[in-house]
């Protein structure tokens, strides 16, 4: 796992256009770190999960991108919880119907349980894959998807 940060973080995070994006990730992760330490999880989950219309777009997988990239620098955690709120807020935000699905796992002593967060748009999870794969979806927000 170290090496798969290490890697994550030598890696640039994207071209000069996309600066401001990388602002507005950087405080939306620090928005979705304080919001997790300080609300219950019925308040701040559904502040992304208001009503939108659309598909997956280029934008949309460079915006996970930077959510990802700029996480892996911050001097505070943010793990896939954080990283999945901050996204789906700032593509909901844009008219993006994104949706934050909340899986769970045995773990391999099979004694606790591991959490895992991810987004998709349309039938494309563009933040927390593959590891998604090993989960069981548990919950998503918004919890119908019309």
């Amino acid at each position: 796992m170290r090496t798969g940060k290490r890697r994550a973080a030598s890696q640039p995070l994207l071209a000069p256009r996309h600066w401001g994006t990388i602002a507005e990730a950087g405080a939306a992760l620090a928005a979705a770190s304080l919001l997790t330490r300080l609300l219950p999880f019925k308040r701040y989950i559904g502040l992304g999960a208001l009503r939108r219309a659309g598909g997956p777009r280029p934008a949309d997988r460079d915006m996970a991108r930077i959510v990802d990239a700029l996480a892996d620098r911050l001097p505070f955690r943010a793990v896939c919880l954080q990283r999945g709120l901050a996204l789906q807020w700032m593509l909901r935000r844009r008219g993006v119907d994104a949706i934050l699905h909340y899986g769970i796992q045995l773990t391999e002593a099979g004694e606790e349980l591991a959490a895992h967060v991810w987004v998709s748009v349309g039938d494309e999870v563009i933040l927390g894959a593959p590891q998604h794969e090993h989960y069981t979806e548990v919950a998503r927000y918004p919890t119908r998807h019309d």
